[in-house]
């Protein structure tokens, strides 16, 4: 593939199921050369191939956030293919249930690693990128269980969502100048893989009750109006 392209170029993270894949395939639709990464090769292959198969423009890539030479390797894999990354979702999270006073350090650090630091190092690549084109969108999959706390056990989870939005605050204040929007989606309960293993009945009940129209989240209705031209005019949204 040549190193420039005319057409806009978006990464997801995280994007090999679940709101990741819903928001790729949204992405491709739109017209956008979709980048399906995920720390897990084979399995951004399947979901890349599964839209190429309904003529979509997606492909695979490798890229695990909790590791910033991976970070690196794949943003120098995009600039050198596409020479461009107009929008990126930084969807990759990860999270465990605890009890607040037996929380494990371990779990504490990997879960802030994953969810915040991985999200600030994506988007401070995909911002190099953007800047010279003086267009781009950086959209933040946060949660409800950063604006409240929503049951038990969501020590490290919560807080690291907490600081998602809180990033994508200042990057929206530090980038508006260079024509680069940051917003968040704070989902509620979606159902994913992850969630499936992590969720309780009740829990699912509790969370399911701090929205107040009792429903699933719609992220990727959300991401669609965030990545387009129309939004220019906002920044550091939370939805």
């Amino acid at each position: 593939m040549s190193a420039k392209t005319d057409s806009k170029v978006a990464l997801v993270t995280g994007a090999a199921m679940g709101i990741g894949a819903a928001i790729a395939e949204q992405l491709a639709r739109d017209g956008m050369i979709v980048l399906v990464s995920d720390i897990k090769l084979d399995e951004a292959e399947k979901t890349a191939q599964r839209f190429r198969q309904i003529d979509l423009s997606a492909h695979p890539l490798q890229l695990d956030v909790a590791q910033p030479g991976s970070i690196d390797a794949a943003f120098e894999s995009i600039s050198k293919t596409y020479g461009r990354c107009d929008v990126i979702v930084n969807n990759a999270g990860i999270a465990k249930t605890f009890p607040f006073i037996d929380f494990p350090l371990d779990n504490w650090l990997a879960t802030v690693n994953v969810n915040i630091t991985g999200t600030l190092l994506c988007s401070q690549r995909a911002a190099r990128l953007m800047v010279p084109r003086r267009w781009g969108r950086i959209i933040n999959i946060a949660s409800v269980a950063g604006m409240r706390a929503v049951g038990k056990g969501r020590t490290a989870y919560g807080t690291s969502k907490a600081a998602v939005i809180g990033l994508t605050r200042q990057i929206a204040t530090e980038l508006a100048e260079e024509g680069i929007t940051a917003n968040a989606i704070a989902p509620g309960p979606v159902d994913t893989p992850m969630t499936e293993v992590l969720h309780s009945s009740t829990f699912r009940a509790a969370y399911t009750s701090a929205i107040p129209m009792k429903g699933a989240a719609e992220g990727r209705r959300h991401q669609k109006f965030l990545e387009k031209q129309e939004a220019g005019p906002l920044a550091a949204l939370q939805l």
